[in-house]
């Protein structure tokens, strides 16, 4: 028992030694840890079998709503212009006259043959070539003739013969046009009384031959500086067969600055230079020169609803200098509606054998020239009704100085016609027209104009002038390969002074024509025209009348 006792008492005395031991060890890591050596690196290494994991991200979703629907109707505002597409033809007295130059290019029927004939030995044919794309070079060639007898009158004959080339070539940015003509028209003196006087055809023939060189050079596409030109020459040989001969030469060069796009400034320098000598007149020949020379400045300002053109025109007219107005303008006072116009222009007719014969081929060979000074005052209104209503109104004051007058010359057989001016006259001028056009289909057109002539004094009366005209004009295109039309030309006379120095009035005219056209197929039509069908054999010249009810059928081939 007792050596138990004492076993169990060695064995408390060494643990407590074991347990002091683990208790100082205990205490000196404790205070190990508060002195940390901050010199050394201290790691920790964990071994474990969990992974951490990031959970995936919630996305958001939009639920929209509908839009509710928009039950309101759009107002679409706007306006479709006038079908304007199909020119009519104006009515004339049948005296065929050279067509003007189209400065638009021809690419329609590019080549044709129109031929026919009628009453009064009427033979008529047309033709027409054109070569070219259009792009880099367009040439078109035109003829025509057409030729007539009377049977009533002796030497109430003519012939017109004109031929006539264009050509032009593009460049990129510019053009080069030209163009040369040759007109051959004989016309018979015959107003005289023919129980009194006898003559051979030849004495009384009065053949005029025109021959015309036109050329010049524009741009087609704006440039850099915003300019555009157009300077351009004109050379014309006329002659009236063993009478006279007239020279004339006109060089012209306009040009357009652009400013803005509502303001340009306008300047066009112009010269028209004319030699007239006579030949064979007894008991001398006359030669002389009749020159005019214009600048004409302006400013021109166009925007949606106002058009202004502010100019004036400083011209010499064979050494005699004058000023002459170049303002008018536009006023739109409801869009594509109704427009107002009023302007203060001023021009010079220049009187030319030339020029004066194409208005009346019968003139007596004349000894001086002197150009007719005009200046206009006037106002007037434009309107469209609808899609197919167009109407003009206008009225003006115009002054002349050195107005011309066509005179019988009633001093030998008066069958010619002498030129008298009036230092200062005036006109009350009333114009009006409206037309009534469905795209190609159906046009009618009417005008009327009024003229009241006053302040003459050195003749009692405006001889030959014509105080009130009327024109219309229908074109119907009834089926697709018909078309028909009408023309009426109607005016009031005029006064002309009798040998017995008296004054007669003439009695005016009235001239309708009707006609129409069928289209056989592509290449071939037929057509067909009754002129003055009323029979009226009116004199728009004393002395000189027209012929009555002719008929003239002919084909047209296009190839």
């Amino acid at each position: 028992m007792k050596v138990q006792q004492q076993i169990l008492l060695i064995n408390n005395s060494k643990m407590n030694k074991v347990f002091f031991i683990i208790a100082t060890g205990c205490l000196m890591a404790v205070n190990a840890l508060g002195q940390k050596d901050t010199t050394k690196t201290q790691a920790i290494d964990i071994t474990s079998s969990f992974k951490p994991v990031l959970r995936n991200a919630i996305k958001i979703n939009f639920s929209g709503s509908q839009l509710a629907s928009d039950t309101s109707r759009p107002s679409l505002g706007y306006t479709i212009p006038s079908q304007n597409l199909f020119y009519a033809y104006q009515p004339i007295t049948l005296r065929p006259l050279a067509l003007v130059q189209d400065t638009n290019l021809y690419l329609g029927s590019r080549n044709y043959l129109k031929a026919g004939v009628g009453t009064y030995n009427s033979p008529y044919v047309a033709v027409g070539f054109s070569f070219g794309d259009g792009k880099k070079s367009l040439v078109n060639l035109t003829g025509s003739y057409i030729a007539a007898k009377g049977k009533d009158i002796v030497f109430q004959d003519y012939g017109i013969l004109n031929v006539k080339g264009t050509g032009s070539y593009f460049t990129p940015k510019n053009e080069v046009y030209g163009a040369a003509a040759v007109s051959l028209n004989n016309y018979y003196l015959y107003g005289y009384d023919h129980s009194v006087y006898t003559y051979q055809k030849s004495e009384i023939r009065q053949q005029f031959q025109d021959i015309i060189i036109s050329g010049g050079f524009r741009n087609t596409i704006s440039n850099s500086m915003g300019v555009n030109y157009n300077p351009n020459l004109q050379l014309s040989f006329f002659t009236n067969k063993d009478k006279l001969s007239e020279t004339s030469i006109v060089i012209e060069a306009p040009v357009e600055k652009k400013l803005n796009d509502e303001l340009s400034i306008h300047l066009t320098g112009k010269g028209d230079f004319t030699n007239y000598a006579t030949k064979g007149y007894i008991p001398n020949n006359y030669s002389f020169a009749n020159n005019v020379i214009q600048l004409t400045p302006a400013f021109v300002y166009k925007n949606g609803q106002l058009n202004i053109h502010a100019g004036v025109t400083p011209t010499w007219t064979n050494g005699v200098f004058a000023w002459l107005p170049d303002v008018h303008a536009e006023v739109k006072l409801q869009d594509k509606v109704f427009l107002v116009q009023a302007g203060w222009v001023g021009r010079y007719i220049k009187n030319t054998f030339r020029n004066l014969s194409a208005i009346n081929p019968y003139l007596e060979t004349f000894l001086q020239q002197k150009n007719t000074k005009e200046v206009e005052y006037y106002g007037g209104i434009k309107a469209t009704v609808g899609k197919h209503f167009n109407f003009n109104a206008k009225a003006s004051w115009i002054s002349y100085r050195d107005f011309v007058i066509f005179i019988n010359d009633t001093a030998r057989d008066n069958k010619s016609f002498l030129i008298s001016h009036e230092a200062t006259a005036n006109n009350i001028r009333v114009h009006g027209d409206v037309s009534y056009i469905n795209q190609d289909k159906f046009t009618v057109t009417a005008g009327v104009t009024f003229n009241g002539y006053t302040g003459f004094k050195v003749n009692d009366k405006a001889w030959h002038t014509i105080p009130m005209e009327f024109t219309g004009s229908m074109r119907w295109w009834a089926f697709e390969r018909l078309m028909l039309k009408g023309d009426l030309y109607f005016y009031n006379g005029g006064n002309y002074i009798t040998k017995a120095n008296v004054s007669k009035p003439l009695s005016g005219g009235t001239d309708l024509s009707a006609g129409a056209e069928y289209k056989i197929n592509k290449q071939f039509s037929a057509w067909l025209n009754f002129n003055n069908i009323l029979n009226d054999k009116y004199e728009r010249w004393h002395n000189y009348e027209v012929y009555g009810l002719n008929i003239a059928a002919g084909v047209l081939i296009n190839f």
